[in-house]
């Protein structure tokens, strides 16, 4: 299995662009793309329209559930837990307070307005991620990782052993790898359980939470290894604490440049030489590669496919290896810190031209959502 290899205040914002309005109201100015954040305290949902300094609160009229589903994963979290309308005379406002009003839909544009016709405005709460309380450490290559320095990272072990990595992106979902159950496909997710808040291989000090579903993504090919991606629903929620916590989504418009540093993460070999998965969980600092250079004659001549990404370095010495597939590949924007790819495959480890491969998240996105959502 494919692994890491290496020889040496909450402040949620994104960009949201909508369509212009047909027609409306000669007081109310259209605003054609906003920024969002959720406020600290009272979670209230504030909307920024881009030619302006100042946070509007949004009105609560029109508002429906689903639109605060869809605007935290928009923000990069798996799902709202709560939303509900304020009475605006339990905020506390500034002089010269205004709203904005949301259509019947997020794509709408937004409205500014100097009042809410309901009296009320909305809060918002997402799912928590990407979030670190502790400091931290690096794989071949890398350094050790100090506890809870990646809380969402987990070990899965079918029986008493160690097969992959994986993320957690709520209490009681697990991603990995598909190529990882493989060989489990047709059976129960009898004998899988999840080990999180641990950094060493043997640990005994959390047991695992068995696992109950198992559900790899239909199209994942073992040949070409695309759609390598498969989503474990815990039989129990994890308990969150300093070392265990979930990791954000990358939001589907946010495209990341060629040359981002992010984090690959395991217990994966040390050395590709070394047949010995490593005690202590590793981490590395890894740049992004652009999938047209990846794809060229000189790396993987148009192996991958749009479900893929690559990182790493064109000389080697910092890769993944055997025994962690399935772990996580983030990267950290704005104060949260993201899932980028999945461990996926490579041609050897560290070596030149061989960057790591990883599953693109983002481009799998809605079977993530529609698979948490019914299971």
């Amino acid at each position: 299995m494919r692994g890491l290899a290496f020889t040496t205040n909450r402040l949620l914002c994104s960009l949201f662009r909508c369509k212009p309005l047909v027609k409306r109201c000669r007081e109310v100015r259209s605003v054609l793309s906003v920024s969002f954040r959720i406020q600290a305290g009272a979670s209230l949902l504030a909307v920024r329209p881009h030619d302006r300094s100042g946070w509007l609160l949004a009105c609560h009229e029109h508002w429906q559930p689903t639109l605060g589903t869809r605007l935290c994963r928009h923000l990069g979290a798996l799902r709202a837990i709560h939303q509900k309308g304020v009475n605006l005379t339990d905020v506390r406002m500034e002089d010269g307070q205004e709203f904005a009003q949301v259509g019947s839909s997020l794509d709408d544009a937004w409205q500014i307005r100097s009042s809410c016709e309901s009296g009320r405005v909305v809060a918002l709460q997402c799912s928590a991620c990407g979030q670190r309380p502790a400091p931290g450490g690096r794989v071949v290559g890398g350094m050790d990782a100090a506890p809870g320095r990646w809380p969402w990272q987990v070990s899965i072990r079918h029986g008493s052993r160690h097969r992959c990595g994986g993320s957690v992106l709520a209490p009681r979902w697990i991603v990995t790898a598909a190529h990882c159950v493989r060989s489990y496909r047709r059976r129960s997710a009898s004998g899988w359980t999840v080990h999180a808040g641990v950094t060493h291989g043997s640990a005994k000090q959390e047991a695992g939470v068995p696992v109950e579903r198992v559900i790899s993504h239909p199209l994942y090919n073992d040949n070409s290894m695309d759609y390598d991606i498969a989503l474990m629903k815990l039989r129990v929620p994890l308990n969150f604490s300093d070392t265990i916590g979930a990791l954000c989504l990358l939001p589907s418009h946010q495209d990341l440049l060629p040359g981002t540093p992010c984090w690959v993460s395991g217990w994966g070999y040390t050395r590709p030489d070394q047949a010995q998965l490593t005690e202590t969980l590793k981490e590395a600092l890894v740049p992004l590669i652009s999938t047209q250079r990846c794809n060229s004659s000189c790396m993987y001549a148009g192996e991958l496919t749009a479900r893929m990404l690559c990182a790493g370095y064109q000389q080697g010495k910092i890769d993944a290896c055997q025994g962690d597939s399935g772990g996580p590949l983030v990267c950290q924007d704005e104060l949260a810190w993201r899932l980028v790819g999945i461990v996926s495959w490579g041609q050897g480890c560290a070596e030149p031209n061989r960057p790591g491969v990883y599953t693109n998240v983002a481009q799998l996105l809605p079977w993530i959502y529609h698979i948490t959502e019914i299971y």
